[in-house]
């Protein structure tokens, strides 16, 4: 019996050969409910596939970004199955919402079999204690990505493999995304942090229809020479798409709309969200006296789930983009630009374009030349006027396809062990990102998986009759919570190899996060999608290790002496989160949460029994930044993140424990986000929530596992755990 057909239409098929070049060829590929498959033409009758792939729950659509063939720029998903990831189908478009359509067909597919897989009971079974760690974590890690070597390498290249494995290399040189606070629809975001966004920007002036603001936070680690953050906010009248293929250009057509802009290149292509440029600016102030100014910088962007996109700057040494003759390196501290829909007028698309500069043009007595820096940066915004006038002034908009192409300023035929050397090159100092950032940055760069777009599981005709049923198992479980939180813990017995502090101004170490700094589902939200503080831990943090090795480090439980394994030994349940960052040297922040016992029938309970599937669907992380940069802070943002659809969770069953280990380097949006922090890893506060999802009636209000927040810490304060040999 023939399945039914989801979707289908022509796309492109992207990969390298063997020897490095990339290749793309038009290919039909169609969606059923069960099977993912393509072909040279439109099948009839029978006609035999060239390549298909199982589509089970198991499977996940990743985002590759955008590749670079012969000048053109395709927009690249790859689909596989997490326990055969070399057996996967890369496809591609030129057309980035061609390429947004396919991968939202597939993963409603994959979503539908996971919500079948649970209601007919077919379990996944999760790792148990001593059942060996080879089931599973070789299952997803690096092991099956060296050996493969298909023989139509579809896979965008060995190079982003690796990049999501976490063999070694760390995160490049990134940038920040700075656009989740700043959207428009309220009720996404978090509170605490639109007040936090209104009271650190002024409005400066009113020019040429923007407005610009300046950021009032002083920096004390940067030189005088650099400006203070400020941003130009505008809106235009046409599609994020079209604003954002503009942005990403670097042709004649930037001309038009940005008259900073002189001279732009692409030096290395990092991975498809990444790209190290070379950009010569046109600043035209008093060009007989003060030499032109050229950057190096790396550019990261992503798409969001509410349709907005985050272009991120940040400067970088580049080993093919040295010192240019006539020109002086300026310094980016961070930039970008943020494009998020705004509600449509008279059937016409509004867009709100932002962007942020916050720059250091170096050369002698710059920071005496108030009026050289503020000529320059107002120059450099007022591109956000210049893209709202050439859309109100281009009929022809729909020409444009294709994301312009770029001149490529390092030579074609670099060989791919020079390419390897250049991205150690960039990723190397990265380990001083490699860090707590894992903790927070892994799950915000994600929030495309984030909660707030999750299908509400209820029926409408459920609602009347459970709305008694709230209030009942509403104040049976609150009952239950109290009186377990009144038995308290005597926390003095634990001890992680990170400090326990409490002073605001201590340095690294950690302390508990109050839990009504984070806003979750209330009891009421399938209603009304209402969001309350969270109010008490269901769980009480009792230790933090910070961890580092020339491996991953997995099931750290296992570790004698650690906190879980004392709390096993005095009867406490422990949930273990082990936050893995790749990079030269690899890092684990391992935070153990401790009660005396699960509420059997809880949410916590079906979780930390239940299968890995359940697991993935349910587990979240809401990250936040108190203190940091300007690009940090809106980099991380607040949005809750679905670390399962994320990146890959291990789950270890142990006695008396469930440890979860994150690995951050299965995501290349993840590696992306956290290069963003390289070199500020010192100057960052951030707070990391942990709970289960909430999906139906009887599961509301959400609550916490715990909360932490993690200051100033230092990477050299990372220890090499001694870890027990694991039982076969």
């Amino acid at each position: 019996m023939s399945s039914k057909v989801v979707y289908e239409g022509w796309m492109v098929r992207y990969g390298r050969r063997k020897i490095g070049r990339s290749f793309i060829h038009m290919r039909y590929f169609v969606l059923e409910s069960r099977l993912l498959a393509y072909y040279k033409k439109k099948p009839q009758d029978n006609q035999v596939p060239i390549k298909t792939l199982l589509i089970d729950g198991n499977c996940r659509v990743e985002d590759r970004g955008l590749k670079t063939h012969h000048g053109h720029m395709v927009y690249v998903l790859s689909v596989y199955n997490k326990k055969e990831k070399y057996h996967r189908i890369t496809m591609a478009a030129f057309n980035i919402q061609e390429a947004l359509i396919w991968k939202e067909k597939i993963e409603l597919v994959i979503d539908q079999h996971q919500e079948s897989q649970v209601s007919n009971g077919n379990k996944y079974v999760s790792f148990e204690y001593k059942s060996g760690m080879d089931n599973g974590r070789n299952g997803s890690s690096s092991d099956h990505e060296s050996q493969f070597s298909a023989q139509e390498d579809e896979d965008d290249g060995h190079l982003n493999l690796m990049r999501r494995t976490t063999i070694g290399n760390g995160p490049p040189d990134l940038v920040h995304d700075w656009t989740r606070e700043l959207d428009s629809d309220l009720s996404n975001q978090n509170i605490n942090n639109q007040a936090f966004s209104r009271k650190h920007w002024r409005l400066l002036q009113c020019q040429n229809g923007l407005r610009i603001f300046e950021e009032l936070l002083e920096v004390d680690y940067l030189p005088r020479s650099c400006s203070r953050a400020m941003k130009a906010v505008g809106v235009m009248k046409a599609s994020c798409e079209e604003i954002f293929e503009l942005v990403m250009s670097m042709d004649g057509t930037r001309y038009e709309w940005d008259c900073s802009f002189q001279y732009g290149s692409l030096v290395e292509e990092v991975d498809g969200h990444t790209a190290i440029l070379y950009h010569r600016l046109q600043l035209d102030w008093f060009p007989m006296f003060v030499w032109p100014r050229d950057l190096c910088y790396v550019r990261y962007w992503r798409r969001n789930d509410d349709g907005s996109y985050v272009v991120l700057f940040r400067s970088r040494e580049h080993e093919n983009c040295g010192p240019q003759p006539g020109y002086v390196r300026a310094h980016v501290e961070s930039g970008g630009f943020n494009i998020s829909p705004l509600k449509p007028r008279n059937g016409r698309p509004r867009t709100q374009v932002q962007h942020l500069m916050q720059i250091d043009l170096k050369g002698w007595g710059v920071g005496y030349l108030s009026m050289f820096q503020q000529h320059c940066l107002f120059q450099m915004l007022n591109s956000v006027a210049g893209l709202r006038e050439w859309f109100a002034q281009t009929d022809e908009r729909s020409a444009h396809p294709r994301i312009p192409v770029m001149v490529n300023m390092a030579s074609a035929s670099v060989s791919s062990k020079k390419n390897q050397n250049l991205q150690d090159s960039l990723i190397h100092p990265s380990s001083s990102l490699d860090q707590l950032n894992a903790g927070s940055r892994h799950s915000v760069m994600m929030d495309e998986y984030s909660d707030e777009d999750e299908e509400f599981q209820l029926a409408e005709s459920e609602q009347e009759a459970n709305e008694k049923k709230i209030e009942n198992d509403f104040k049976r479980t609150v009952a239950a919570l109290e009186e377990e939180q009144a038995d308290q813990i005597d926390l003095s017995c634990f001890s992680g190899n990170l400090r326990h502090d409490d002073r605001d101004n201590a340095r690294d170490c950690w302390k508990l996060s109050d839990g009504n700094n984070f806003r979750v589902r209330s009891k009421h939200f399938c209603y009304d999608k209402t969001k309350i503080p969270a109010g008490k831990h269901l769980m009480d943090l009792v230790a933090v290790d910070w961890f580092k090795d020339t491996k991953r480090m997995d099931h750290v439980a296992r570790r004698q002496g650690c906190a879980a394994q004392v709390a096993s030994e005095k009867g406490l349940f422990s949930l273990i989160f082990n936050l893995q960052v790749p990079g030269s040297t690899h890092y684990s922040m391992v935070f153990y949460f401790v009660t005396r016992q699960l509420v059997m029938g809880s949410l916590l309970q079906r979780f930390v029994d239940g299968d890995d599937e359940f697991r993935n669907s349910r587990l979240k992380l809401i990250p936040s930044v108190p203190k940091g940069s300007w690009i940090v802070r809106q980099s991380v943002g607040s949005t809750p993140c679905l670390l399962g659809k994320a990146v890959d969770c291990n789950y270890i069953r142990g006695p008396k424990y469930l440890e979860i280990d994150v690995d951050i380097g299965s995501s290349t949006v993840a590696n992306g986000v956290l290069g963003l922090v390289i070199g500020v890893i010192t100057t960052l506060v951030v707070d990391m929530a942990f709970l289960v999802q909430a999906n139906t009636t009887d599961e509301l209000p959400e609550r916490l596992i715990g909360a932490v927040r993690v200051s100033h810490i230092e990477l050299k304060s990372a220890v090499v755990p001694k870890l027990e040999p694991e039982i076969s």
